[in-house]
């Protein structure tokens, strides 16, 4: 038990003021700010050892500077208005789904996201590989900070039945108090240590896939129900819970169905085995998404037949997906963002989310 300390930010001032004007105690840091001198900040002029060629002659074309833009877009959120949020390893952006235009880009201290979640009020929770910030979802601003947990590298976010958030680190768990800003317990005694997904089952018990097992957690209590070891696999990439008892679990070597009572694998998908499995989701229908190394495919839960595989995505390894968003499942992709057509299965490139330029989109890009 401990207190979570958080920094509200203040109208007017920006995150590095707000660091000059509260000192952070033990276990909490500021954002870091490179203020360097003037003299630091001049560029660095270098010239080419070889002499400019002749007056007569053109200059040869400049080689194309390589880029610096991560395009791998981790975390995706649709939160109760329908809007989209998206994070990347370069920021958060909000989109209308419907319309494909960008609502806001979204500024945080650390912009490397990793997860996202919505607590009950409506605000934005962003795990970043520098620690926790929330967002307020009408202003876009950034209202607290946390890095006061087992680590700060958050890999994974969910919100209980009772409004509390679990974060998933690197380290263990922790769980927070979304309004009170209360640090109420944290469990860094997991078997695999590494909290890489959650999910919750029809009951509210939390599962979390770990870097050795899958493990049951009682939200009430805090503590460790059951553990789910000898996993084909090793490694519990991506779990989802589906409305029959049964947890999903996706590790690098195929998708395994568990029953939830009493713990046990019940089968592994065969026409998955062999794939590396990174994302998982439901849909409306009961189909489910299964994100992989090697493509986007739609799979029957019922007798593990795949229905389909999607083509067209900007890379073939899905790292998260979203379904029933402005009537299209999303998908994020280690190249990008893409949206996928319910009507037809096509797959279209999103590529306003990383055009040139940080303003929000005037119009409406039309998606069909």
């Amino acid at each position: 038990m401990g207190s979570l300390i958080f920094k509200r930010l203040r109208s007017g001032l920006s995150l590095w003021a707000l660091s000059l004007l509260l000192l952070p105690p033990i276990g909490l840091a500021a954002p870091t700010d490179d203020r360097r001198s003037v003299a630091d900040q001049r560029p660095i002029i270098t010239y080419p050892p070889d002499a400019p060629p002749p007056a007569d002659k053109p200059n040869p074309v400049p080689k194309q500077q390589p880029t610096t833009i991560d395009y791998r877009v981790p975390a995706l959120l649709r939160d109760y208005s329908g809007f989209l949020w998206v994070g990347t390893w370069g920021g958060l952006t909000q989109i209308d789904p419907n319309t494909g235009r960008i609502l806001a880009r979204v500024s945080i201290p650390n912009p490397i996201t990793g997860a996202l979640a919505q607590d009950k009020v409506g605000r934005i929770w962003v795990g970043t590989a520098e620690g926790l910030f929330r967002i307020d979802a009408r202003t876009k601003e950034v209202t607290a900070q946390n890095i006061t947990l087992p680590s700060n590298r958050v890999l994974s976010l969910q919100l209980d039945k009772r409004g509390y958030l679990w974060v998933g680190t690197d380290r263990g768990l922790a769980l927070i108090s979304p309004d009170q800003g209360l640090l109420m317990t944290t469990l860094q005694d997991l078997p695999g240590v590494s909290a890489n997904a959650m999910t919750l089952d029809k009951d509210g018990h939390l599962w979390v896939g770990t870097l050795e097992s899958l493990v049951q957690i009682n939200t009430a209590k805090g503590k460790i129900i059951k553990t789910v070891a000898e996993i084909p696999g090793g490694v519990v990439q991506t779990v989802a819970a589906d409305n029959h008892g049964s947890i999903w679990a996706g590790t690098p070597s195929g998708l395994l169905e568990v029953k939830a009572q009493p713990g046990r694998i019940l089968r592994s998908v065969t026409q998955l085995r062999g794939k590396e499995i990174v994302s998982l989701r439901f849909d409306e229908r009961g189909t489910i998404w299964v994100g992989s190394g090697s493509g986007l495919f739609r799979l029957n839960p019922y007798n593990g037949k795949i229905l389909g595989q999607i083509a067209g995505l900007p890379s073939d390894r899905v790292l998260i997906v979203v379904t029933n968003t402005g009537n299209k499942l999303w998908a994020g992709t280690t190249e990008g963002l893409a949206w996928v057509s319910m009507k037809d299965f096509r797959a279209r490139a999103y590529d306003a989310l990383f055009a040139k330029g940080s303003t929000p989109s005037p119009t409406p890009i039309r998606l069909r």
